[in-house]
């Protein structure tokens, strides 16, 4: 399993239609979803900025994002969502969403007993 965490800029004229849309996003397009093995997927907003996370649970994640991105279904949705985000500066030129690098993660408490003082 990978995580991924990614930004883009929401128009904030923008904001109570993305939240109505993602209130009740296609069944179609969690199908989707969960047939190219994202799992854990949700996105926060903070300052018109969309923050997005998810788990890839596959192989060979470039390949599920082509079938993703080849599905109709999956193409309407990105069409509706696409005029409401701009990429934040330094996206790369062919994506929409800023990908970014982990450098902390922990599961679970620690494995030793907490020291204070």
């Amino acid at each position: 399993m990978k995580r991924y965490a990614q930004i883009i800029q929401l128009k904030p004229e923008y904001e109570a239609e993305y939240i109505r849309y993602h209130a009740a996003v296609w069944r179609s397009v969690q199908d989707t979803l969960a047939a190219c093995n994202i799992r854990n997927y949700s996105i926060f907003l903070r300052d018109s900025i969309l923050f997005a996370y998810f788990e890839y649970h596959g192989h060979d994640y470039e390949a599920y994002m082509e079938l993703m991105s080849a599905d109709p279904e999956t193409q309407r949705w990105w069409r509706i969502m696409d005029p409401m985000q701009t990429p934040v500066p330094g996206t790369d030129p062919d994506a929409k969403w800023a990908q970014l690098r982990e450098v902390f993660h922990v599961d679970g408490p620690p494995l030793g007993p907490y020291v204070v003082g």
